[in-house]
């Protein structure tokens, strides 16, 4: 490394788990991602950031205006453009050293097998379930680690896929192939803008702790957003406001501390079995959730990681 680069990656080299070795590392490693949409646009990004010395990326789609709300590799101006080939640009303009090799084609089985081959880690950022199976196929061909990703609507997941580790499952083990199955699109069923944001970030961070030879918390387990929508935490109480409007809340506690014993008890029964009640339906909302998301990412509910 030169002093431009370790003024470049120097947050990176003050990392106890990465440092010099593992940033030379990574200036080293080789990456494939498969498809450069929601997902695949972060990912190239903070890998080409980060300083991943080779990254290919493949994907035969072209720039459309729908895609501007939530692929941050692509802008106006490249509207009609290739995707593959507009990421590279991206790249490009944040870390001219990084070599990218831009691949405007759809990849079959045999040609994942060559790319996967070699690859030092494989991104699949794909939208359907046959390129998932196919790239899966590729890695464990050649025992190579996959991080992969996807979402749709508010829900989204990440998982880590190494075979070179006896333990660890590969796609296809969680998911059978299923020649009946119907992808889900988010052209039909829509995605939450920054969700594809964070599962790409995601799918690059574990990557990049795969490169820099950090251990992945992720290898054959499933970390899953359930529903990404905000939850309040609660209702804002009221102010006081003042003679004619609501009571100031120490006049309730007043009130309270002198009821008699018996009306305390019943009081609080009451309120420990809303609480139950409440705890309850949670509960029922959350499985209810996670079966939906389980049918439209086809996931098994009991993968989930809370």
């Amino acid at each position: 490394m030169n002093d431009d680069d370790l003024l470049r990656y120097s947050r990176h080299l003050l990392l106890d788990d990465i440092g010099i070795e593992g940033q030379r590392r990574l200036l080293a490693a080789r990456v494939l991602v498969i498809g450069a949409g929601g997902l695949g646009s972060p990912v190239v990004l903070y890998l080409g950031s980060a300083g991943v010395g080779t990254i290919t990326i493949v994907d035969d789609d072209d720039v459309d205006l729908t895609n501007l709300q939530r692929q941050i590799a692509h802008d106006l101006a490249r509207v009609g453009t290739a995707k593959a080939e507009s990421a590279a640009r991206s790249i490009a303009a944040i870390n001219p050293a990084v070599r990218v090799t831009a691949l405007v084609e759809r990849a079959d089985a045999a040609r994942l097998g060559e790319l996967a081959a070699d690859a030092d880690v494989v991104l699949d950022c794909s939208d359907n379930f046959a390129t998932r199976q196919a790239v899966n196929a590729a890695c464990v061909a050649h025992a190579r680690p996959l991080v992969a990703g996807a979402a749709i609507g508010f829900d989204g997941q990440v998982s880590v896929y190494d075979t070179r580790r006896a333990e660890s499952p590969c796609y296809a083990c969680a998911f059978p192939p299923d020649p009946a199955f119907a992808d889900v699109a988010c052209s039909t069923m829509g995605v939450l803008a920054p969700l594809v944001g964070i599962v790409g970030s995601m799918q690059a961070a574990e990557a990049l702790k795969l490169l820099a030879g950090i251990e992945s918390a992720l290898v054959g387990r499933l970390l899953m957003l359930d529903d990404g929508r905000p939850r309040a935490a609660g209702r804002h109480r009221r102010q006081h406001a003042g003679r004619g409007g609501a009571e100031a809340p120490g006049r309730d506690r007043e009130r309270a501390r002198r009821a008699p014993p018996h009306a305390r008890r019943a009081r609080d029964g009451v309120d420990r079995g809303a609480r139950r009640a409440r705890s309850q339906m949670s509960g029922l909302r959350r499985r209810a959730r996670r079966r939906r998301a389980a049918r439209a990412l086809r996931l098994a509910p009991d993968q989930a990681l809370s």
